[in-house]
């Protein structure tokens, strides 16, 4: 069977419920946790809980935001699961008004102007689009309650991306096309409700940033701690801000030889040695982010384009080396990994 979507889809399911779970797991174990501290004033350190008591599981703030939005993705793609019932009630327990208040006393202090940016800030934007978007009770309620840290984040980025005259490409949190990329649907539906400043901002800075790029050294890639691709995040993220006519061709000026599965170090899955280590595990989410981005540029191309069989083939062996890993593992695996899981077979 080809890795078609019928094919990741059925892996899903097959998958969901365990990683339903693993989200519960996430939200609510507050140790050990990495916290992310600005402290502009003297007095007592507030505890990570205080700072975040919606955002305070799963070891960081951001891989926090990626286990809810994993538990949302999985509940509005697969109903009915044995613990959606107990996920419900875990989420609403945790995301309440009086905890998004302070999430935005945390963010808004002016020390903290460039905490989780721009990837927790995008996949914050992800959850709240992906609630958005779902026709259920409890989303739309969800939903409305972070509203005001979504706001918040879409002002930052429209006044961040104008002063950004170089992008990071590396394979970690700030990569900058993989943060835009993440903030795009919201963009896209803020849009369409008539408000298209954040996503005016999107494209504008991604065709100034990386519309000239060409022959991307991706035979360079990985390097030992990258979880992401800086090549293949720079080509996703074209691929929605370029007209559809024009994406094929961009994207033969800046992989050359994808038909030929070139570079050959790209298109094969990448080694972990130590799941056990924070560095090194995040090698495990380089399989599945390569996976999730071959098969969303393969579904940019035209229908017949040489290049799509093999990345699809890509994307399978990405996936055969590591989405096992996804629970089961170590906690430095298992505290984000099923967000990676659930964008490749959520497609």
């Amino acid at each position: 069977m080809s890795f078609d979507h019928a094919r990741r889809r059925a892996l899903l399911r097959q998958h969901a419920d365990d990683w339903l779970q693993v989200g519960i797991d996430n939200l609510l174990r507050e140790y050990p946790h990495r916290p992310n501290l600005f402290i502009s004033e003297p007095g007592p350190y507030r505890t990570h809980r205080e700072r975040h008591p919606v955002f305070f599981g799963a070891y960081d703030w951001h891989s926090c935001v990626e286990m809810y939005w994993t538990m949302v993705r999985i509940m509005k793609l697969v109903p009915g699961l044995p613990r959606e019932r107990t996920a419900r009630e875990t989420i609403e327990s945790l995301l309440t008004p009086e905890g998004m208040e302070q999430e935005l006393v945390t963010f808004s202090d002016p020390g903290a102007v460039g905490m989780e940016r721009p990837y927790g800030w995008g996949w914050y934007l992800t959850l709240i689009h992906e609630l958005a978007t779902w026709d259920d009770a409890d989303a739309r309620r969800w939903a409305e309650r972070l509203v005001p840290l979504a706001d918040f984040f879409s002002a930052r980025f429209v006044e961040w991306l104008p002063k950004l005259h170089y992008p990071q490409r590396f394979g970690m949190h700030q990569n900058t096309a993989f943060g835009l990329a993440r903030a795009w649907p919201w963009a896209v539906r803020q849009a369409e409700q008539g408000d298209d400043t954040l996503r005016e901002a999107i494209r504008t800075a991604a065709l100034r940033l990386f519309a000239g790029d060409t022959d991307y050294p991706a035979h360079y890639e990985p390097s030992g701690a990258d979880f992401l691709s800086g090549a293949l995040s720079e080509a996703e993220l074209m691929s929605l801000v370029l007209p559809a006519g024009e994406f094929p061709a961009w994207l033969g000026g800046f992989l050359p030889g994808i038909e030929a599965s070139q570079p050959e170090v790209l298109f094969n899955p990448v080694v972990v040695t130590d799941t056990s280590d924070g560095q090194l595990a995040h090698l495990a989410g380089l399989n599945l982010s390569r996976a999730a981005a071959f098969v969303m540029l393969a579904d940019a191309l035209p229908q017949g384009d040489a290049r799509i069989d093999p990345m699809l083939e890509a994307a399978e062996r990405h996936t055969e080396a590591s989405l096992g890993q996804v629970s089961g593992d170590d906690y430095m695996l298992e505290h984000w990994l099923a967000a990676y899981a659930v964008l490749l077979l959520g497609q």
